[in-house]
């Protein structure tokens, strides 16, 4: 071979190894294209679901009870009596109603139809299991915001907290005993079921007996066997279509609930946690 054939053959290898270099510089930038651009896809949806659970877990949602006529923009704040809005909370309500509607409400609203998500709320401390709503995880590409939030289950259904300050028709010590007192009337009780619900602590620890204005005589105490008592049945109108009903427990700030709930409530969930406030872990995950 001549001088000018091996020229050629160098130039040719020399051609061969640059376009293998050329391409390997060129997929490495692909690659690192593809990272950079993953990675701004990460700290987007971060951020994007970050934001989405302060506004949930602050905003009670527009209108504030979209929960139930199902129209607006959800939020899942919790509203209190005076209409004032409890930040960092969830409603058990407002969680359920975006639960029942999560494709609508959650998907399409809340995040544009671009990603899937779902929703976890667990109690902490308490006998009440977890709830979660939402798509079924197939990724393993998942973003987690965690929140510690207040939140209420059944809590709108309390009538009275006997742990907080009472009434009292005997004259007892409200640094001995927890008394309170309600009115029903006859009507109330064909629509719903009125409980005394004890927390667990107080079950056989307690003594309680109820009594009303229009009876003058003392009834005796009966202990607490269980943690509901069933009170619809207790309740005497004598010929009124109304009662006022004092209920006295034999310990101050009792651990005990007055509740009132509708006929077809679910009785495995009459538990006095499910009736407090809570301290819960609100969980909002993401994925494309």
């Amino acid at each position: 071979m001549d001088d000018k054939g091996s020229i050629t053959i160098e130039i040719a290898i020399a051609l061969i190894i640059i376009l293998m270099i050329v391409g390997i510089i060129l997929s490495i930038n692909e690659i690192s294209t593809q990272k950079i651009v993953k990675q701004g896809e990460n700290e987007h949806i971060e951020t994007f679901i970050e934001e989405t659970a302060v506004n949930l877990i602050n905003n009670p949602g527009t209108p504030d009870n979209w929960e139930i006529n199902k129209k607006g923009t959800p939020g899942l704040a919790i509203v209190n009596e005076e209409g004032q809005v409890i930040p960092n909370s969830v409603s058990y309500a407002k969680f359920i109603a975006l639960g029942s509607d999560y494709e609508k409400f959650a998907t399409k609203i809340l995040f544009n139809s671009k990603i899937k998500t779902s929703m976890e709320l667990i109690p902490h401390d308490s006998s009440i299991s977890s709830v979660k709503i939402g798509s079924s995880e197939n990724s393993n590409n998942v973003h987690s915001v965690n929140r510690l939030v207040k939140c209420d289950f059944f809590k709108k259904y309390v009538i009275k907290d006997f742990q907080n300050e009472g009434k009292c028709n005997r004259n007892h010590d409200q640094n001995s005993h927890s008394c309170n007192y309600f009115k029903v009337f006859k009507g109330n009780l064909r629509a719903s079921n009125y409980y005394l619900l004890v927390d667990d602590d107080e079950e056989y620890n307690l003594n309680y007996f109820m009594g009303s204005t229009r009876l003058v005589k003392d009834k005796s105490w009966e202990l607490v066997t269980s943690d509901k008592i069933y009170l619809n049945e207790k309740i005497n109108f004598y010929d009124d279509s109304n009662a006022i009903v004092f209920i006295h427990f034999n310990k101050p700030q009792a651990k005990a609930f007055l509740v009132s709930v509708p006929k077809s409530f679910d009785i495995n969930k009459l538990d006095y946690d499910y009736f407090k406030t809570n301290d819960c872990e609100f969980i909002l995950k993401a994925w494309y």
